[in-house]
C-alpha cells in the first residue's frame, strides 16, 4: 500500500495551479509552443489554451508570451513569474509527498 493524493490550489473555489496544470506549463517551456506542450500532455490545443486563460484570469497574472508566425515561425514562452509559480509549486508538492510518506509509515507501518 502507498498513500497518494493530487494537489491542487484554489483561489475563490477555482482551480488556480493543479499537477496537471503546472506540467501543462512545463511541457509548453520544454517546446516552445502550446500546441506542442498540449501534445506531449494529451489534450488538445483547445483545452490547453483554456486552462492557460483560466489561471491567468484566476490568478490575476499573464503566464504566457506568444508570437505569432512570421519569418521564423511563432512560438510561446513562459514568464518569469510563469516560471516561478512552476517552481514554489513543484517545490510544495514534493514536500507535501514526503510529509504524506512519512506520516503513512508513522500510522500503517510495514503492514
Amino acid at each position: 500500500m502507498n498513500p497518494k493524493f493530487n494537489l491542487w490550489i484554489e483561489i475563490n473555489g477555482q482551480v488556480a495551479l493543479s499537477v496537471w496544470r503546472v506540467k501543462l506549463l512545463e511541457a509548453i517551456a520544454q517546446t516552445g509552443s502550446i500546441s506542442a506542450g498540449a501534445e506531449k500532455v494529451g489534450v488538445p490545443y483547445r483545452i490547453a489554451w483554456q486552462k492557460i486563460h483560466e489561471m491567468e484570469e484566476r490568478l490575476g497574472e499573464k503566464l504566457v508570451e506568444t508570437q505569432t508566425g512570421g519569418k521564423e515561425g511563432g512560438g510561446t514562452t513562459l514568464t518569469p513569474l510563469a516560471l516561478e509559480y512552476i517552481g514554489k509549486f513543484n517545490q510544495f508538492n514534493q514536500e507535501a509527498q514526503a510529509y504524506l510518506q512519512k506520516r503513512y509509515q508513522e500510522t500503517f507501518g510495514e503492514m
